[in-house]
């Protein structure tokens, strides 16, 4: 009889053993779990942070142009453009540069306000009111075009630049 005691207190002994164990094990991946939440809610929060910064100047380059510096005004820009949206700006301003020069256009752009659409540490989405204001030789005057685009940025060269635009 005491052997069967001494016997069931040993494996009452080896279950406490295993559920501290199990309770070790499950306490120490909740911790990891929130250790690498707050991490990427932290890395997050930069990439917005530094991507809001640098997306008024980064529009007011890419949305804006001078008939009498067209080439000057597009380098200018492409300095806040990388991957796929820098070919697809080369090929937008080539096109557009004969009817800038014959219509002596210009177009300054300003951001009014920003807004987060989605947002990682690895890229960021902004919503972005700009105003375009333009003169050319067939408008009186200066006229302003509001619009709203979205601007996909991305870590690139140390900096935010933009990989993506798509006017709404």
């Amino acid at each position: 009889m005491a052997k069967l005691k001494d016997l069931l207190t040993a494996r009452r002994g080896r279950r406490s053993t295993a559920a501290l164990l199990l309770a070790l094990v499950l306490a120490a991946g909740a911790g990891a779990a929130a250790w690498y939440a707050h991490d990427e809610s932290h890395r997050r929060d930069v990439a917005v942070r530094q991507s809001l910064a640098a997306a008024p100047a980064a529009a007011q380059a890419i949305f804006s142009y001078d008939y009498r510096s067209f080439d000057a005004s597009t380098s200018n820009a492409r300095a806040f453009i990388t991957g796929d949206f820098a070919a697809e700006y080369a090929k937008t301003t080539a096109a557009l540069k004969s009817n800038a020069v014959a219509e002596q256009a210009i177009v300054r752009a300003e951001v009014s306000a920003t807004g987060v659409v989605t947002a990682s540490a690895q890229s960021v989405d902004l919503l972005l009111y700009v105003n375009q204001y333009r003169r050319n030789t067939n408008i009186t005057g200066e006229k302003v075009d509001q619009n709203r685009v979205v601007l996909t940025m991305v870590p690139a060269d140390g900096t935010w630049k933009v990989s993506h635009a798509v006017a709404l």
